[in-house]
């Protein structure tokens, strides 16, 4: 392997084309610089300078060996500097999780945000139903997620990100769609679609307990994984729902989404693991504090 002291000190004579003036700026004196150009040449068995009283020359060899030293040393000053900057966290990969409402709502915020700051750190967004996120971030498959809380992610760091309020969303062709606003005791007689327990307890959770204050259980026609499927069956006329309100970002042609009075809040929370040694997660977890 060839050391990249010399490499340095055969660029710089290329570049004098004078052994005085290369010893010079390299800090040396010119005896030492000679032997160690001689001991270049002799290491890979080609003559690299022509020599004469007043200066040398670059042979076919030295030319082919000054593009290619030029570039190694600039490639070694390269992966010096990439090596501290992926110390400090300010290049590398960071992989984000999270689920369809977070999709709609505070993720374009905070990769907008981060990539801004961190330009030269990529990003893998995976977007992902609920109740698979904390098991991923626990397994190192994933630096941080953003999901509806549950019991899933017991374990993890977590810190809320943003509160929001559940709206309704009905088929246009609703008796309620030219309503202003909508109490849960008017939607008694309504065929709900739902996201199944497992996927987003909390969210079902605070939907069920809702319409329990007013009066009424759900009459559930659906379960579903996905917002997104929720929001399509809407769109058909199959059921109302009730969703967050991030997800009126959502286009469906046929849904409309109305204020639900006194709706309660759900809350997203962003979740990752400790000890997590990815230098880039801790500048994620900054920014994403002060943008929330």
């Amino acid at each position: 392997m060839l050391d990249i002291k010399p490499l340095r000190y055969f660029v710089v004579l290329a570049e004098t084309r004078h052994f005085g003036k290369a010893a010079q700026a390299l800090h040396l004196s010119q005896p030492p610089l000679s032997r160690q150009i001689a001991a270049l040449e002799a290491s890979l068995g080609v003559r690299l300078f022509e020599r004469n009283s007043r200066h040398v020359e670059l042979t076919a060899a030295g030319r082919q060996f000054y593009a290619d030293a030029k570039a190694l040393l600039a490639s070694t000053g390269a992966a010096a500097r990439n090596a501290v900057a992926a110390e400090h966290g300010s290049i590398g990969k960071l992989t984000l999780g999270f689920t369809m409402c977070a999709a709609y709502g505070v993720v374009p915020r905070f990769v907008t945000a981060f990539s801004g700051a961190f330009p030269e750190v990529t990003l893998a967004l995976r977007e992902v139903v609920s109740e698979d996120l904390a098991p991923k971030v626990r397994a190192g498959e994933m630096d941080a997620a953003i999901l509806i809380p549950g019991a899933a992610e017991l374990g993890l760091e977590r810190r809320t990100v943003t509160s929001e309020p559940l709206c309704v969303a009905l088929h246009r062709g609703h008796a309620l769609a030219r309503a202003r606003r909508i109490a849960a005791r008017r939607l008694a007689s309504e065929a709900f679609v739902v996201a199944i327990p497992d996927v987003a307890p909390a969210l079902r959770n605070a939907i069920v307990d809702h319409c329990l204050a007013a009066g009424f259980f759900p009459s559930i026609r659906f379960e579903v994984q996905l917002q997104q499927t929720i929001l399509s069956l809407v769109n058909e006329g199959a059921g109302i729902a009730l969703v967050p309100l991030s997800m009126t970002k959502a286009a469906f042609d046929q849904v409309v989404f109305r204020p639900l009075l006194d709706a309660p809040h759900i809350e997203q929370v962003l979740v990752w693991r400790a000890g997590n040694p990815n230098p880039c997660l801790r500048h994620f977890l900054d920014l994403t504090q002060r943008a929330a």
